[in-house]
């Protein structure tokens, strides 16, 4: 040091100094960021301005920027709610979720960077709370999985309504009940569905003998009918009919048909 001239050594601080300067008057914004600016000098949190986008950007060196990421992101809870009867009901869920853009500088000034934690965590487990609270476990474990996702979305949306939070979807992953009652259920179910099949079966078995009845009376009515329709006349003409036929054919030698009193006649074969 001693050996440097005497104009080095301001040259050398100053140029320390101003890449110091620099570092700190500088900043970088990812892909899916966005940076919030803080003048100390200048009325703290910038809320009336939109955010740093991505890229390079130049800020005086006595202000800060804080990074959020803005793209969708995914908080996973594990919760135990209470179903309508008191049973504890355990909940595997994941919401999807993004800070609103334009409202960055607003949200860091009322809720900062933790934020999930503050409000988004708290806001979904009162709404699970709420919407599981509606329901015994049957239709939990059943059929109504659907419905309470979108239940706990509108819930979940409804407590951050003016929270600069943005909640895109709310997916519920697993739904699990004590063992004793699910264990219930199933027998339940499989009750139900046996129920379900007997009655098929009687429905079919008496459609069944309804239609047998059905075509009973039918050919009884036909016979009936035929019955009242034949007489002697009528009998011996396809009588007669049915014994020449017979004769016509090459295999048959003798026909004798009738005793004479019937007045059937007596037809030989061919031969």
């Amino acid at each position: 040091m001693d050996k440097l001239p005497k104009i080095g050594l301001p040259i050398l601080i100053f140029a320390v100094f101003l890449i110091i300067l620099i570092a700190k008057s500088t900043v970088t914004i990812n892909s899916g960021e966005a940076g919030v600016l803080y003048k100390t000098f200048g009325g703290g949190v910038v809320t009336d301005q939109p955010p740093l986008g991505e890229g390079f950007h130049v800020v005086a060196p006595w202000n800060k920027v804080f990074v959020y990421e803005v793209r969708q992101q995914s908080l996973e809870e594990n919760m135990q709610v209470l179903s309508s009867n008191g049973l504890e009901i355990k909940l595997d869920a994941s919401v999807w979720f993004q800070p609103l853009y334009e409202d960055l500088g607003a949200l860091h000034q009322d809720k900062g960077e933790q934020y999930v934690q503050r409000v988004l965590q708290p806001a979904v487990r009162s709404a699970a709370r709420a919407v599981v609270g509606r329901y015994i476990p049957e239709q939990l474990y059943a059929s109504k999985r659907e419905a309470i996702q979108k239940e706990i979305l509108d819930e979940t949306r409804l407590l951050l309504k003016d929270q600069y939070v943005q909640v895109n979807e709310v997916l519920v992953r697993d739904v699990s009940l004590p063992q004793n009652i699910k264990e219930a259920i199933e027998r339940k179910l499989r009750q139900e569905q046996e129920s379900l099949e007997y009655e098929f079966r009687l429905t079919k078995a008496e459609q069944e003998a309804q239609r047998q009845r059905i075509d009973a009376e039918g050919k009884a009515k036909a016979n009936e009918i035929l019955s009242a329709s034949l007489n002697d006349k009528i009998l011996r003409e396809k009588g007669i009919q049915a014994t020449v036929e017979l004769a016509k054919s090459p295999n048959s030698k003798v026909v004798v048909i009738g005793s004479g009193g019937d007045g059937m006649p007596l037809i030989l074969g061919n031969n």
